[in-house]
């Protein structure tokens, strides 16, 4: 198994009108990111907000390519981002934090039991748990593989865990008092790390496989 430090190689905001960044997803041109009553999308090319939904916005935050889903208290709801429009609402298990979607169901991170949970995007009905044995914040699949934030007495890490086992293949440190909120990759060779309290999202490279050298952008 691989331990090393995160290398974070970008920052974005704090922004105003927003006192923190909970769930972040991406859709292939901005970030989205949960602040607390509103979703908001950033242009990574000024960092600015150019976009805000109001809606209920205290966690994970996920894209399937056309939507936006979010996490609210104990329950997800399925945006039309052009419109704003809540479409649907499905439960969310255990209240949910971290979410991402992946080969048409979403996964959805239960923080304090330590599990990640593949749900029915149309019915929130669990279709398979696995325990990750540390607190759960963000979740996001790339290349195949399943990675989740944690955030323990104010020390986070990017982990790849395997997606039957939950069993830790690598854990990635980063600074102490940086924190990660939510999680999502671009799908190449950055993550998007929230920033909880400070208001920030953090550009993360994305490591390599253990064994295999880590690619450069």
């Amino acid at each position: 198994m691989k331990h090393a430090a995160a290398e974070i190689i970008h920052e974005y905001g704090p922004f105003p009108g927003a006192d923190r960044v909970n769930g972040v997803t991406y859709d292939g041109k901005q970030v989205w990111f949960a602040a607390g009553d509103a979703i908001k999308a950033v242009d990574l090319e000024s960092g600015q907000v150019t976009r805000s939904i109001d809606v209920a916005a205290q966690a994970g935050t996920a894209f399937d390519g056309k939507h936006l889903y979010q996490i609210s208290e104990d329950h997800i709801d399925k945006i039309d981002p052009d419109t704003g429009r809540v479409l649907a609402t499905i439960p969310a298990p255990g209240g949910g934090s971290g979410l991402a979607w992946h080969e048409g169901t979403l996964w959805v991170g239960e923080y304090r039991k330590r599990m990640i949970h593949q749900i029915d995007p149309a019915t929130g009905t669990v279709l398979r748990t696995i325990e990750s044995k540390r607190f759960v914040t963000g979740v996001s699949w790339v290349d195949g593989d399943l990675w989740h934030g944690t955030w323990e007495n104010e020390q986070s890490e990017l982990c790849r865990v395997d997606p039957q086992t939950g069993d830790l293949l690598q854990s990635h440190e980063m600074p102490a008092g940086l924190i990660i909120s939510g999680l999502e990759s671009d799908g190449a060779d950055r993550f998007f790390c929230g920033g909880g309290s400070s208001g920030k999202i953090r550009t993360v490279r994305r490591p390599g496989r253990a064994g295999k050298r880590d690619k450069k952008p």
